[in-house]
This record gives C-alpha cells, sequence and structure tokens, in this order.
C-alpha cells in the first residue's frame, strides 16, 4: 500500500472518530423539540435553553468546584508523592508507585460503591467535599505521573547546588524544583480537572439531590425527554475541553510532559 493508500485509511479512520461527533454537532443546531438525524430545520435555540435550564446551570456550578478544588488538592498531593517516587529509595517503593496507580485499574463502578460505603456513614454524600474526595482517588494518579515525568527530566544536581550554597528545604524547591515541574504538574492538573468536572459514574453513587454534578444533571435529564438542548450542550463541553487543552498545549507542551513518562 502506497503513501496515498494509508493517507485515505488515516482520514477514514478520523473520520470514523469524529463521526458521533459531528452527528452531535449538527444536531444541536435542530429545531425539533426531539432529537432527530438528519435534522430538518436551523436554529440556535437548543444552545440558548442549555443556559436557561436551572439543573444544567446548577450542575454546571457544582462541576465546576469541584473540578477546581480537586485539581489543586490533586497537584498539592501529588507533587510530594511524586518526588518520594522519584528521589527516594525505599523499601516498599514499587508496592506505593503500584497503590497509586490501582485507582486507574479498578473499575469505577467498584470504585464508587467502595466510596459510597465509606463516606455515607461520616456523611459525606451528597456534598461538595464528599464528590471532592471521591475525584480525587482518580485524578491523583494522573498528576503523580506528570510531575514526575517532569521530575526525572530535571537535574537534581541544580537543587543540591542551591542547598550547598545555603538555600533552605524549601527554598530551594521553590527556586530550583518547583520552575523545573512547572509544565508538568499544571498538565496534570489541567487533566485532573476535566477529568473530575467529566466524572460519572462514581459521582452518581456519591452526589445527591443537593449537590449533582453535571454529567449527573444530563443522565437525569434525558431520562425523561430527548431534545437538541443536550446535544448543544455537549457540544459546549466538547469546545471547552478543546480550548484547554490546546491553551495549555501551547504554553506548557502538555503532550511532551506525558511523552516524557
Amino acid at each position: 500500500m502506497g503513501r496515498a493508500g494509508w493517507a485515505a485509511v488515516l482520514v477514514a479512520l478520523y473520520l470514523f472518530l469524529l463521526a458521533p461527533i459531528l452527528v452531535v454537532l449538527v444536531e444541536s443546531f435542530d429545531d425539533a423539540t426531539y432529537l432527530r438525524f438528519p435534522p430538518q430545520g436551523f436554529t440556535f435555540d437548543a444552545y440558548g435553553q442549555v443556559f436557561a435550564n436551572e439543573s444544567f446551570r446548577l450542575g454546571i456550578q457544582v462541576s465546576g468546584v469541584t473540578a477546581a478544588v480537586t485539581a489543586l488538592l490533586a497537584m498539592i498531593a501529588g507533587v510530594p508523592a511524586a518526588l518520594a517516587l522519584t528521589r527516594l529509595r525505599f523499601r516498599g517503593r514499587s508496592a506505593i508507585e503500584a497503590a497509586f496507580l490501582s485507582p486507574l485499574l479498578v473499575p469505577h463502578i467498584v470504585l464508587g460503591l467502595a466510596l459510597l460505603l465509606i463516606l455515607a456513614p461520616i456523611p459525606l454524600t451528597d456534598t461538595y467535599w464528599g464528590l471532592i474526595l471521591a475525584h480525587l482517588g482518580v485524578t491523583v494518579p494522573y498528576v503523580v505521573r506528570t510531575v514526575s515525568a517532569a521530575l526525572m527530566s530535571a537535574d537534581p544536581r541544580a537543587e543540591e547546588a542551591a542547598r550547598t550554597l545555603g538555600a533552605s528545604g524549601f527554598t530551594a524547591f521553590r527556586r530550583i524544583t518547583l520552575p523545573a515541574i512547572r509544565s508538568g504538574l499544571l498538565s496534570g492538573g489541567v487533566i485532573a480537572f476535566l477529568l473530575s468536572f467529566d466524572e460519572t459514574v462514581i459521582s452518581l453513587f456519591v452526589s445527591g439531590q443537593n449537590t449533582v454534578p453535571l454529567p449527573v444533571a444530563v443522565l437525569q435529564y434525558v431520562e425523561y425527554r430527548s431534545d437538541p438542548s443536550i446535544a448543544s450542550l455537549s457540544v459546549l463541553l466538547v469546545l471547552l475541553s478543546v480550548v484547554v487543552v490546546v491553551l495549555v498545549e501551547r504554553g506548557l507542551g502538555l503532550r511532551r510532559s506525558l511523552r516524557s513518562g
């Protein structure tokens, strides 16, 4: 198969992967009161209905606050963990590293049920902090991964030289180590934010009537009705993810941080 043939295969593959998004994009402009394809009209009303829907607005607020706090705490927790796993050699290091990555291997429905059993007696279900603690379990591993990758590409001798010249441990970290891992740290924070904002399965177990994240609000909405506003909301969320990733890639080199791991 020549270059033209491989190019055709790649184009067909990308079209296959993008087809669902393209269908949703086209459907978001339909003027019907129910989902249908192909659409038979054109309007922007569905986008206005997204922001007019109170459950969507509250869901965006809950998901935004939860994702922001989760990303911040994941970065705070991920840095010392990555430093310990990268710079220190101690017994049980491999087991601890595997423990940090284990939430990525366990089905989210199992994690959600376990978190429900843990958080319900406290009680932290149906609260912001319950959602944040639940989301930390699946976001911290990504921060540890990206920060560890940045640390492995940084020269530890620069920090040692600063300590030799009289800098305290905190000063050496703030002036030497932190700038060196900035791209990995912020990339992990962005990944944590997007994962938390989009988390559905775990949120179903630990949310309730007072704190309903956007993915849960969408599931509750489509349980009784389906109209183009769902497609419009989906398009807006895809655009949000694309804009965030592009900005991070241009400013910090997200792919470089992930490849170096």
